[in-house]
């Protein structure tokens, strides 16, 4: 065999076991990457809130008795010192058949009774009148001496009786009419009927100036003392209150930055921590999961007539800012994993992935804050799985990392 054929038939054959080893070897692992970036970073605790109103009027009945129709709605402005409803005294218990009989019987009794006061002091009014003639006669006839001291001072006690009688008279017809005035508005009453007159009626005031939030009674109808009608309160004074988690509320102080962001508007809100409250409570989630609460307030500092149309109870998101830094080096989260005791991520260089310890720092969301070991503009593997390992080949697809 001739040397070119020999060179030839080498060639072939290192051609046939090049291709070999490269059919043999593994093929890169499709990876997801994202670049490490450099630039604001702000740490925060995100959760759920309502808006409440820091003081809410109950507006209630401060008596039993019969409440009017109540005007105003959900949503109606008022006055301070305003009239939000009124009071009349409770109406007298219905009567039975029995007793409305003996409603008009004494009704009939007391105008008999009225009759007979009134005969009896005409009468009276008589003797008086005849009492009184007597005794002037007598004083005349007794300065002439023609009738003795004796006699006028009969004639004088006799006037004096008279007047009491007619006195007392009177007095027994003023009764005999409120007995029957009282007995009229009880046949009324069980005929279903309320005579027209001068009713006490109990104003109930507004105690603030405010916008009515809830309308408990709308209806006329009887109230007892204590039972809740309106509710009022002042929508400039609106706050928002969040239930944090006990391991976030630790963190979180008084004055501290929040922002209220989908609360029904793009346009995100400035708010400020007013108080954390020192008393949490238990509440289970909705995966049945025993969570420990802390109540936290928020006051909203952006200006009302951006968020005029905020009532009670509406839901928001609120984000509480810890930290915030610039042009600080960061990596998204899941690009992070544990290596001996310490931080690492896959790095992506030429194909291969290059393991990487680093040293991390503070935490929001998905993004961790890179203390050292990282540049910016390099690119990581993210959510690596267990076929990725220092020095195997990866496709790594860079995209942005939301």
């Amino acid at each position: 065999m001739s040397l070119s054929k020999k060179l030839i038939t080498g060639f072939i054959g290192l051609t046939i076991l090049g291709l070999l080893a490269l059919a043999l070897m593994p093929s890169p692992v499709p990876v997801s990457a994202t670049l490490v970036r450099q630039g604001v970073f702000v740490e925060s605790i995100e959760d759920e809130g309502r808006t409440r109103l820091r003081d809410i009027y109950t507006v209630s009945a401060p008596i039993s008795g019969y409440l009017r129709r109540v005007g105003l709605e959900p949503g109606d402005e008022v006055a301070a010192d305003q009239v939000l409803f009124e009071l009349e005294p409770l109406p007298a218990p219905a009567l039975d058949a029995r007793s409305r009989g003996q409603a008009r019987e004494a009704l009939a009794a007391a105008q008999a009774h009225l009759e007979e006061a009134e005969a009896n002091l005409s009468a009276r009014q008589t003797e008086y009148e005849l009492a009184r003639t007597e005794y002037d006669r007598s004083e005349t006839l007794h300065r002439r001496q023609l009738v003795s001291s004796e006699e006028r001072g009969r004639r004088l006690a006799q006037r004096d009786a008279a007047d009491a009688s007619a006195r007392a008279a009177r007095h027994s017809v003023e009764v005999a009419r409120f007995e029957l005035e009282s007995a009229r508005a009880l046949v009324e009453i069980a005929d279903g009927k309320r005579s027209p007159g001068d009713y006490p009626v109990l104003g109930v005031h507004a105690p603030i100036e405010g916008v009515v939030t809830q309308r408990h009674r709308c209806c006329e109808g009887p109230v007892q003392s204590g039972e809740a009608v309106l509710e009022i309160g002042d929508l400039d004074a609106l706050e928002v209150k969040v239930d944090l988690l006990s391991v976030d509320a630790v963190r979180v102080r008084p004055g501290m930055r929040v922002i209220l962001e989908r609360w029904g508007s793009e346009d995100a809100l400035e708010g400020r921590v007013r108080l954390v409250e020192p008393a949490g409570f238990e509440k289970i989630s909705a995966l049945g999961v025993e969570e420990q609460r802390v109540p936290v307030w928020i006051e909203i500092v952006t200006p009302r007539n951006r968020w005029r149309h905020l009532g009670d109870g509406y839901r928001v998101e609120a984000r509480f800012i810890l930290w915030e830094g610039e042009d600080v080096v960061q990596v998204p989260t899941s690009a992070l994993f544990r290596h001996m005791d310490r931080w690492a991520v896959f790095v992506a260089a030429e194909g291969l992935a290059r393991l990487r310890l680093v040293e991390i720092g503070r935490r929001s969301g998905l993004w961790t804050q890179i203390t050292m070991g990282l540049e910016p503009g390099e690119v990581v593997v993210t959510h690596p799985g267990d076929r990725v390992h220092d020095g195997g080949r990866i496709a790594a697809e860079v995209r942005p990392y939301a």
